[in-house]
């Protein structure tokens, strides 16, 4: 609830603040973002070296096949544990980011500026300095959220998750430029997110690690939630077209974004950062919560495909993994995500 309630302020301030000059409060938080991925890279290139070390060891015969995999779960939990800190302390610091530009401590440039393009037209009969050129890349805070399930051999059908509980949410950076140098519909759009996929069983269930099966099982407590999270860090690329057009205002002709009807598709590819499982229940009277952290047998890398169509801002979104949310289960879930998505200049 405190990492929405984050997200939701920033959207809100950004939505009044679109019209103001940014590039301040976009260039501090996009390094925020970057840290993000830095960490989750640092801590999975030490984790894949700890791992190493554990397979020397086992290959002479050091320690047993079930003290190596003890061993490596123990690395993998450490990690986990290790980044998790690390991307609070970076949510933290967007948050304080997002409360000294509403306190007004963030001073912003301009960021209406246009970049005046002179050349020769003698032929076409136009003044030189008469066209003008917005800047061909511009950036967008990006906030998604909605409803969130699991594909079972290609179908939706008697799904195991409560469709109006389970939700998810997204945010992040994107960079949108221009394609075309003299035409604005094609753009590339690209950049850094992180994707919250959470899922609710129905039946009183939760998952249950087997071996390298992760299953459903019926849980004996009444459980008041049952909620399985995972979290990954993603690189997005779209491409967008966008009707928005050109205009010509007092001689001078700009092109626009995100002011008319806009389509994108692509695609997306990152890596799990985590997963954990949240239990509550009531218990002789007391109120019990039970988190548990680990890999639950998720697949470590996340790949798939996304399109979005909307007007202006606001847009329908729709994304779907293609590789399996566990990697070895014998019976293959893919999520699926649908929602609402806002791109803020």
């Amino acid at each position: 609830m405190r990492n929405f309630t984050i997200y939701l302020i920033i959207t809100l301030f950004l939505f009044v603040s679109k019209m103001i000059g940014q590039e301040t409060f976009e260039s501090r938080a996009k390094q925020i973002a970057t840290n993000i991925e830095k960490v989750t890279k640092e801590e999975k290139a030490a984790l894949k070296q700890e791992v190493e070390v554990v397979n020397v060891q086992l290959s002479e015969g050091k320690i047993t096949k079930e003290e190596a995999d003890k061993k490596k779960i123990q690395l993998a939990e450490a990690r986990a544990i290790i980044i998790e800190q690390k991307v609070t302390v970076a949510q933290n610091e967007l948050n304080d980011l997002v409360q000294q530009k509403v306190d007004g401590k963030i001073k912003e440039k301009d960021s209406t500026k246009t970049y005046k393009i002179s050349f020769d037209c003698k032929r076409c009969g136009k003044d030189k300095d008469s066209i003008y050129r917005e800047k061909r890349t511009t950036s967008q805070f990006v906030f998604a959220a909605g409803l969130n399930n699991l594909v079972t051999d290609g179908s939706l059908k008697k799904s195991d998750y409560r469709f109006m509980g389970s939700h998810f949410y997204e945010w992040g950076f994107t960079f949108n430029s221009r394609i075309l140098k003299d035409h604005n519909l094609l753009h590339a759009k690209y950049g850094l997110s992180l994707m919250y996929n959470n899922l609710r069983p129905t039946e009183n269930r939760n998952f249950v690690v087997d071996g390298k099966q992760t299953v459903l099982e019926v849980n004996p407590i009444n459980l008041d939630e049952s909620r399985f999270r995972n979290v990954y860090l993603v690189m997005p690329l779209h491409l967008e077209f966008d009707f928005s057009g050109s205009k010509t205002e007092n001689g001078k002709t700009y092109f626009r974004t995100h002011k008319n009807f806009r389509f994108g598709i692509g695609g997306y590819a990152g890596i799990n950062v985590k997963s954990k499982q949240i239990l509550k229940y009531d218990q002789d009277d007391i109120k019990e919560k039970v988190i548990s952290k680990g890999d639950y047998n998720v697949n470590n890398f996340i790949y798939g495909l996304s399109t979005y169509m909307g007007y202006k801002d606001v847009s329908l979104y729709l994304k779907y993994d293609l590789n399996p949310l566990f990697a070895d289960n014998k019976i293959k879930q893919n999520n699926v995500s649908l929602g609402l998505r806002f791109d803020l200049n």
